[in-house]
């Protein structure tokens, strides 16, 4: 059984970078033919794709994120860290860690997610 646990600040200030960790268990971030996402949900709104390293180490980030964002892994800790610099309250949601397939981009395990609040 995979299981994703979030990792971070709950409470960032305006301009600040946002960086939360996402550690894996149950499985290897280097298995073949998967993806490691981000995905947060604003209060109110729908899941938003932020972005995601492969297998591999390869990253992908949807372009609305795309300039200030930054996804990275520590193989040796079977971890996966988001950072999104330059925060403002609209970065304010709930974010959450899931595996994802690559042949069907479905995500299959997901973290319980973590609220983070962008507020001075």
């Amino acid at each position: 059984q995979v299981q994703l646990q979030e990792s971070g600040p709950g409470l960032v200030k305006p301009s600040q970078t946002l960086s939360l960790t996402c550690t894996v268990s149950g499985g290897s971030i280097t298995t073949n033919s998967y993806y490691w996402s981000w995905i947060r949900q604003p209060p109110g709104e729908g899941l938003e794709w932020v972005g995601a390293i492969t297998y591999s180490g390869s990253t992908y980030y949807s372009p609305s994120f795309k300039s200030r964002t930054s996804i990275s892994r520590d193989t040796s800790k079977n971890q996966f860290t988001l950072q999104l610099s330059s925060v403002t309250p609209e970065d304010t949601a709930v974010y959450y860690c899931a595996r994802c397939i690559q042949s069907s981009d479905r995500c299959d395990y997901w973290g319980q997610g973590t609220q983070v609040t962008v507020s001075s």
